[in-house]
């Protein structure tokens, strides 16, 4: 009986690891065929020596890889900004059939989306963004129907939006911007979308009832999109289209009617022109007073108007001369008579607020030292003329003769954000909070984004005073791209704190001196201390320094304005801007980032749900990001999500 016994106990045991094998040989395959996905990737992806996995060890401690709790499948891959260049290879990344998150953005990776993807069942973050990526909507993505953030925004994507995309209707978070989609968008039902964009693109027609929820930034940048949150659809042509319907006789009618119309205009214009070259030159009329402050933009150093225009024949060619596109109609005489107000001076010269007859309130910037010949300097303005964003002041005309260079521009009645963020502290004045801060940093970096990459111009001059505001804390960045029209770059004020180490000794203003301002910019923002103030130090130590000593030795909560520490939940993003900051400020040029990544990077903050697009800087943040690999992740996973 005993030995039965001990027979039946034996056998429980033999049974128990039986099952353990059986268990062990279940899952243990499962997690080396992902290994073996990952390799064929690694292998077959040319990149740079950012990732040293070891192919010995397990998969679940490589950089960038997160397995379940049982270690038995790969739950998440991050390669973020590791250098991948050429397409995904079928046959990898597509075989790991767990796989919950994937982020490969910020990489050189081109081509189309490998058509295994549509094995990723269980994906529910796609982050593909800042690529190359070529080709139609990947189809293969549409059927991921667990997917609740795709991102494939800022890649080279052609072709339509495909109606299949309402197949994923878990999306809370679907970007797209920065492609080559063309046609019409498609009507999307789902619920639960919160965030959408597919601005800078080439669709047209009109927006879905839908869609119409979201801002008109998240359309801007297209063909001829309308309706929703844009100007309405033409009632004849309510889809933005061009009607095929006129008859070949009702064009040549149209065509020849406009021929006409044009040359009487022409007609007109050359009577009109005549007559006034017959008229003697008017004497300067006298200033208006509008307060002790007032003086006459173009009299204010004694020249008269004769002077100014050189002359009846020297007038004709010495006129105000406006960009196409403008909303102004007023001439050279009605700026003549026009008060003005000093709003302040600068290196490159004074600005003035111009009231005009007729109410018009627009800005004059007197420029000083101007060492071009007016040749030169108006194909200089012709290339500033072009260019417009939302968040760049538009130059809206300019003048120029041997003694007076002037530029108008639109006026900002909300003021700079210097004198938003620095004036009368403490004295019953209502603090810039931080969601308005945060507005007012990511407009700037949209308007400077566009400067450098869209216009191919440097701005030159970034600081808290050219950074004007509209309702709404939307910035503006105005003077922009002025120095070429100097004999060298003006002396550097080291006490003004925005310049780049490199510009004061090589006077020379570049992409990323730019970035190096927007950064002291953004310490500005975040600390409420101007770049010049005293306080900073005995020793007259610039902000940058001071932020690095003071998060060196005492993290970040002696830096923050004390005015932002009374709100709640927003440290973590405080930090996360700090971040970026400090690594704009590097003091080597090569280590800075682009300001299209500054731009990426801060987007990016508040697309977080797992991929805050920060973690390449998350260690010391008062480093450049060069050569950095992107940090390993905790092996805990995330608690499970319901799709």
């Amino acid at each position: 009986m005993a030995l039965s016994s001990r027979d039946g106990f034996a056998g429980f045991w033999f049974g128990l690891a039986m099952v353990v094998v059986l268990l062990s040989h279940r899952v243990r395959p499962e997690l080396a065929q992902d290994k073996k996905a990952l390799l064929a990737f690694i292998s077959q992806t040319p990149h740079e020596n950012r990732l040293q996995w070891n192919a010995s060890g397990s998969a679940c401690n490589w950089v960038g890889v997160q397995c379940d709790a049982n270690l038995s499948f790969v739950y998440s891959l991050r390669l973020p900004g590791v250098g991948f260049i050429g397409p995904i290879p079928a046959n990898t990344i597509g075989r790991l059939t767990q796989l919950q998150i994937l982020s490969l953005r910020s990489n050189r990776l081109s081509g189309e989306i490998p058509s295994d993807f549509s094995n990723l069942k269980l994906l529910r973050k796609l982050y593909l963004q800042n690529n190359q990526f070529s080709g139609d909507f990947p189809t293969s993505v549409t059927e991921l129907t667990s997917l609740i953030r795709l991102d494939i925004s800022s890649n080279n994507f052609t072709g339509t939006i495909p109606v299949a995309v309402d197949n994923l209707t878990h999306l809370t978070g679907l970007f797209l911007e920065n492609n080559g989609f063309t046609g019409e968008l498609p009507s999307l039902g789902q619920s639960n979308l919160k965030n959408f964009n597919v601005s800078n693109n080439r669709l047209n027609g009109s927006i879905p009832a839908s869609l119409s929820k979201f801002p008109a930034s998240a359309f801007a940048g297209n063909l001829n999109l309308c309706g929703g949150p844009l100007p309405a659809c033409s009632p004849q042509n309510p889809q933005g289209k061009k009607s095929g319907n006129l008859s070949t006789a009702a064009i040549i009618a149209i065509s020849v009617g406009s021929a006409v119309a044009l040359l009487l205009v022409l007609l007109i214009f050359i009577l009109c022109l005549r007559s006034r070259r017959q008229r003697k030159p008017a004497k300067a009329p006298k200033p208006h007073d509008v307060g002790s402050s007032a003086v006459t933009v173009l009299d204010a150093t004694s020249s008269s108007k004769d002077d100014l225009m050189g002359g009846s024949a020297e007038g004709e060619r010495n006129k105000l001369v406006f960009f196409e596109g403008g909303v102004y109609s007023f001439d050279l005489e009605d700026l003549l008579r026009a008060s003005a107000e000093v709003l302040g001076k600068g290196i490159v010269g004074t600005s003035y607020k111009a009231v005009l007859e007729d109410g018009t309130t627009v800005v004059v910037k007197r420029l000083k030292d101007v060492a071009v010949t007016k040749k030169e300097f108006e194909m200089h303005m012709e290339v500033l003329g072009k260019i417009k964003h939302d968040n760049v002041v538009p130059l809206r005309a300019y003048y120029f003769s041997r003694d007076e260079k002037l530029l108008v521009l639109d006026f900002m009645a909300a003021g700079s954000l210097s004198a938003l963020l620095h004036g009368s502290r403490g004295s019953g004045r209502t603090p810039l909070d931080w969601a308005n801060r945060m507005r007012i940093a990511l407009s700037t970096a949209r308007g400077l984004a566009h400067l450098h990459v869209s216009g191919k111009v440097v701005h030159g001059n970034i600081k808290a005073s050219n950074i004007l505001l509209r309702r709404g804390q939307d910035a503006g960045v105005a003077d922009f791209g002025l120095y070429p029209l100097f004999a060298s770059t003006p002396p550097p004020n080291r006490a003004a704190g925005y310049r780049a180490p490199e510009v004061v000794e090589t006077r020379k203003v570049t992409f990323k001196s730019d970035v190096y301002s927007f950064g002291v910019l953004l310490l500005e923002l975040l600390t409420g201390k101007s770049p010049s103030q005293a306080s900073l130090g005995d020793e007259g130590i610039d902000l940058p320094r001071w932020v690095q000593s003071v998060v060196r030795e005492e993290w970040t909560a002696e830096v923050f304005d004390a005015e932002l520490m009374r709100y709640d939940g927003v440290e973590e993003e405080m930090v996360q801007l700090l971040q970026i900051a400090m690594a704009c400020v590097s003091t080597v040029p090569d280590q800075r980032p682009s300001m299209p990544e500054v731009l990426r990077m801060m987007e990016e903050m508040n697309r977080g749900e797992g991929d805050d697009g920060l973690r390449q800087w998350s260690d010391e943040p008062w480093k450049g990001s060069e050569g950095q690999t992107p940090p390993k992740e905790s092996r805990t996973p995330p608690p499970a999500e319901t799709p």
